[in-house]
C-alpha cells in the first residue's frame, strides 16, 4: 500500500511540474518522438528533436535556446552540413573551456570534413588598405583583396629580412611607433609634428 501510495504521489508531482518535466522523462526513457511536443524549452526541444534525427528542426530550437547550448548547436551544424559554422561554435566552446575534450575532438573531425579556405594574400603578407575620405567626414580604412596593396615594394618579413636586423627590442618599437606614426598621419588621425617649441 506504501509503494503504491509513494508511486501515486510521484507521478502526481511529475504532473504538477508540467509537460517539461515529462519530456524529459520521455528523453530518459529513449522516446525523443513524444518528448519534442511536450518540450516548451528549446534547449531541451533541440535534444528531443536531434535524437529524433530531425537535425533542421533541432538547429533552429538550439539557435532559439542561444549560448547555452553552444556545443549541441555545434552538433546539429555538423549534422545539417554547416561545418565552418560548426566549427565555429567548438572553437567558441574550447575558447570558454579549453579542457573540453569533446570539443576539441569533434572540431577536429568537423574540420576534416571541408577544405579550408586559403585567402590570397598580396606581396607584403598583409590585407591591402586603402584610405578612403567621404565628403564633410574623418578618413577611414577600407579593406579589400582586390584593391592594390599600400606598402608595394617593402620586403617581405622573411628568414633573410629579419637576419638584417639588430637584436635590439628598443629599436624595433621605436622604428615600429614611428611607422604606426606615419600611418595615422597620412589618415588624418595625428597632428603633424612641430618645430622644437624651445
Amino acid at each position: 500500500m506504501r509503494r503504491a501510495a509513494l508511486a501515486l504521489l510521484a507521478l502526481a508531482c511529475i504532473a504538477a511540474s508540467g509537460p517539461t518535466a515529462w519530456a524529459k522523462l520521455a528523453l530518459l526513457a529513449g522516446l525523443p518522438q513524444l518528448a519534442v511536443p511536450l518540450a516548451s524549452d528549446p534547449a531541451i526541444r533541440g535534444v528531443a528533436l536531434y535524437q529524433a534525427r530531425r537535425f533542421a528542426e533541432a538547429d533552429k530550437a538550439f539557435a532559439e535556446a542561444g549560448r547555452s547550448v553552444t556545443y549541441n548547436r555545434g552538433l546539429s551544424l555538423a549534422a545539417v552540413g554547416n561545418y565552418i559554422l560548426a566549427e565555429a561554435y567548438f572553437d567558441a566552446v574550447l575558447f570558454a573551456n579549453a579542457a573540453d575534450s569533446e570539443a576539441r575532438e569533434n572540431r577536429n573531425v568537423v574540420a576534416a570534413l571541408y577544405d579550408p579556405v586559403v585567402g590570397i594574400g598580396d606581396e607584403t603578407g598583409r590585407i591591402a588598405v586603402q584610405v578612403v575620405t567621404p565628403p564633410d567626414e574623418a578618413p577611414t580604412e577600407r579593406f579589400s583583396a582586390d584593391m592594390p596593396p599600400l606598402d608595394v615594394g617593402r620586403l617581405v618579413a622573411d628568414d633573410a629580412w629579419l637576419a638584417t636586423l639588430a637584436d635590439d627590442p628598443g629599436e624595433f618599437l621605436r622604428l615600429r611607433l614611428s611607422d604606426e606614426y606615419t600611418r595615422r598621419l597620412s589618415l588624418g588621425f595625428a597632428a603633424p609634428e612641430e618645430g622644437d617649441p624651445w
